[in-house]
């Protein structure tokens, strides 16, 4: 374990605990994000010197930090620092030094932000990142104790109290008020509240993960999903729904809000299948039945590449394998299509505006694009759409099958043509 220390009394009370407790503590942590000048070059100095004197490898980092949110660009700072230490095998997990008041703050800075049942879970235990927070059943009273007992010294930060930072007017105005004026206990009952949400979104997770598996189809940069479908879910799980397809696409949940879910919820409830929504970091499109949620930017139509049978192709959509193979004799079998063959080589590629051809069984040519509308093709779907031609001509088409034979056609042999899934 990596113990992540400020310098101040809780990360160095949790240092000091897990090594009285004999836990593997391999590292100490500290970031310098340069923001007090020379103190914070001496709070540096200080845990070097701690853990120099403890015995354990010291790691530090630093940098400037980007104009804006100073809190959150501090944390994302910090983190990235850690989880480059975790991704270099320095450690397996990195403790961090939140106590039950600083959950108590946490949960109450995000009632004040309109925050869901999630995020009234407060800071989690342990995380899939790799951090864990042993000190979260632990207030700060005692983490001072504690310090006291032992004669452990640690270093105050002034910048805590600096009320320009929202947690620090929630800490020294907000929840003392409140306390004064409502629940003298009201920390005991935020941390309480944290624990309760945490145990529901617990359950929760394994459900949502269980129906997403489901529910959500995940394609290269994107998930899909039906319109019908999340419309006539309880609300309790089409919002989950959403918000898991959200941080798939774009990795957390980072500036998104009750607004946006209820934006999607709005589109997949509308009769007509059209619609779209702009989220930061996710473009949302309904198509027909389908609503895509994707990065934002425009699709790239699938180059072609020269195929040879035999032989396994990627698909232009990357989510499917087209298996060509040569046999002595035509077979009407559903799972896939065959054509009479004496060429050499295809092209595979994805579908142009104009691409036209004659579908076996159908008595004359037809626009890909009215089969898309036929077929309900979402609209995004259809660049990437596999289609095999020869000298121009298409030969093959997913799901709209092979080519209708031109009369007196002859080919000593016959080119199946079949589709799997990526991985097999």
């Amino acid at each position: 374990m990596i113990v992540a220390v400020s310098g101040g009394p809780d990360s160095v009370c949790l240092l000091h605990a897990l090594r009285e407790l004999n836990y593997g503590v391999t590292g100490v942590a500290h970031f310098n994000h340069k923001l007090r000048s020379e103190a914070s070059d001496l709070d540096e100095r200080f845990v070097a010197a701690t853990a120099r004197d403890l015995g354990i490898e010291f790691h530090r980092s630093e940098g400037a930090l980007a104009p804006g949110n100073l809190e959150q660009a501090a944390r994302r700072a910090r983190r990235e620092f850690f989880a480059d230490l975790l991704q270099r095998g320095l450690g397996d997990r990195i403790a961090l030094g939140h106590t039950r008041d600083d959950q108590a703050e946490t949960v109450l800075f995000r009632i004040l932000r309109g925050s869901g049942l999630a995020g009234l879970a407060g800071v989690l235990p342990v995380t899939a990142e790799g951090f864990v927070r042993p000190l979260l059943d632990v207030t700060r009273a005692e983490v001072e104790a504690f310090l006291r007992a032992r004669n452990i010294p640690h270093r105050e930060d002034a910048s805590n109290r600096d009320e320009r930072f929202a947690r620090n007017r929630i800490r020294h105005r907000v929840l003392p008020a409140l306390a004064q004026e409502w629940n003298p206990q009201l920390r005991e009952a935020l941390a309480h509240l944290a624990d309760l949400a945490y145990e529901e979104e617990r359950w929760w997770a394994s459900e949502i993960a269980r129906r997403g598996a489901e529910f959500l189809v995940v394609t290269p940069g994107a998930v899909e999903f039906h319109a019908s479908q999340l419309a006539e879910l309880p609300l309790a799980i089409s919002r989950r729904l959403v918000r898991q397809a959200m941080r798939q696409v774009k990795g957390d949940l980072a500036s998104v809000d009750f607004r946006h879910v209820e934006r999607v919820i709005e589109i997949a409830q509308k009769s007509t299948g059209s619609g779209r929504a702009e989220i930061p970091g996710v473009e949302v499109v309904r198509s027909f039945d389908w609503i895509r949620m994707a990065v934002p930017g425009r699709p790239v139509p699938a180059g072609a590449v020269r195929v040879t049978p035999p032989g396994k192709y990627p698909a232009p959509d990357g989510n499917t394998l087209i298996c060509l193979d040569i046999i002595p004799t035509e077979r009407k079998i559903r799972s896939y299509a065959t054509l009479k063959w004496k060429a050499e080589s295809l092209e595979l590629r994805g579908w142009r505006p104009g691409d036209h051809y004659r579908p076996a069984g159908h008595s004359r040519d037809q626009k890909l694009k009215d089969l898309f509308q036929q077929s309900r093709v979402p609209s995004w779907r259809r660049l990437s759409w596999p289609i095999l031609s020869y000298e121009g001509r298409i030969v093959w088409a997913r799901q709209f099958g092979s080519a209708a034979q031109p009369p007196g056609a002859e080919a000593s042999r016959f080119l199946r043509i079949l589709e799997i899934p990526a991985g097999r």
